[in-house]
């Protein structure tokens, strides 16, 4: 099973690179973040005739999430992270596919910092921790997928020492996705790819994908009973040299039947 993640940075204006890219990888499951669309502008009849079933939670010029299905059924478990009735911003979704309880996330970017962006992306996190706590705690088999915008490490960005003051790559970030990640969840790509520079973004300013000054910060973190299951990850980075393209790549895993 191919399951994918793809900051899209705006739905519909990306349309034809999301289809491009379905039509030549075929994921049987793909997270998207910052679909940038209202609810009833999402192009669903496009992606049903992509053989994609989907759901998706839309917010107007901003935010968005959703999970696409390649001929599966998807059965929606709720549309938002758990902790804050008053948070109005489309960040996260959750659904089952194929017995897998799949959490899709735009983990908010947080700057300028300090100030009450990061403090907001703060408390976002630990609504994510306590939220990823009891799934693992069901012991589910569980897939949280999408833009954490968290640089894990100084391996993860091109010359780190250019983000120590950004709130991607700030002490408290960090900390938070390592507590996360420390809670039993796997980390895909290092899982696989333990020393190699691997980036999911790349700036469309200073000809940062040609340089290939970019930063990983689209993530996969699996539970442990998926985890045990993981056979591949990458990311197809030639995406984002493709024309009007998003400044993410699609970041994939493949797990095993058993």
């Amino acid at each position: 099973m191919k399951i994918a993640t793809y900051n899209i940075n705006g739905m519909n204006a990306r349309l034809p690179v999301l289809l491009r890219w379905l039509a030549e990888t075929k994921p049987d499951v793909v997270c998207l973040q910052e679909l940038k669309a209202p609810q009833e502008k999402f192009p669903e009849k496009e992606l049903f005739n992509a053989g994609y079933h989907a759901i998706w939670h839309g917010q107007k010029s901003w935010n968005g999430v959703a999970i696409l299905a390649k001929g599966k059924e998807i059965r929606q478990v709720q549309n938002e992270l758990p902790g804050d009735e008053n948070d109005d911003q489309s960040r996260y979704i959750e659904a089952v596919v194929d017995e897998k309880r799949i959490g899709c996330l735009y983990l908010p970017n947080g700057n300028p910092a300090p100030g009450p962006k990061f403090d907001y992306k703060l408390q976002w996190f630990e609504r994510l921790k306590a939220h990823a706590a009891y799934l693992l705690a069901e012991e589910m088999p569980v897939i949280l997928a999408g833009d954490f915008n968290v640089i894990p490490t100084e391996m993860d960005a091109y010359k780190p020492e250019r983000w120590l003051k950004d709130a991607l790559f700030l002490p408290e970030t960090r900390a938070a996705f390592k507590e996360l990640v420390d809670q039993g969840w796997t980390d895909a790509l290092r899982k696989l790819h333990p020393d190699e520079t691997i980036y999911t973004f790349w700036d469309y300013f200073r000809d940062a994908y040609r340089r290939n000054a970019g930063l990983r910060i689209d993530h996969f973190l699996l539970s442990p009973l998926l985890a045990e299951r993981l056979t591949a990850a990458g990311v197809d980075s030639q995406v984002r040299g493709w024309e009007k393209t998003s400044d993410h790549a699609p970041v994939w895993i493949e797990l095993s039947d058993d």
